[in-house]
């Protein structure tokens, strides 16, 4: 999964919950029944489940191009540098 085959999942995965809830609300609202309602909004992430977790291949239309070990090596790599300085604390 790329990285944005991670953001449409994580805005699928609210909006599908989001509709869950406001469906599960409503339903069991009208009918009276908690338990009704917990079966729909259990139901809901069911689905919700099913569509974000597996790796769909929508979810990698921007695939990352890596380099070859090869030519990873032709590259320096970057070196941190440390600064010695301390902040001297004033009393």
């Amino acid at each position: 999964m790329d990285w944005q085959g991670q953001k449409l999942a994580e805005q699928l995965m609210q909006i599908l919950l989001l509709i869950a809830a406001v469906v599960a609300f409503v339903v069991g609202y009208t009918t009276a029944s908690f338990r009704t309602m917990m079966l729909i909004y259990a139901g809901g992430v069911g689905v919700t489940t099913l569509i974000t977790i597996p790796n769909w291949p929508f979810f990698n239309r921007h695939p990352l191009k890596w380099l070859d070990p090869s030519e990873a090596e032709k590259h320096p790599k970057p070196e941190v540098v440390v600064s010695s300085k301390k902040k001297s604390s004033k009393k």
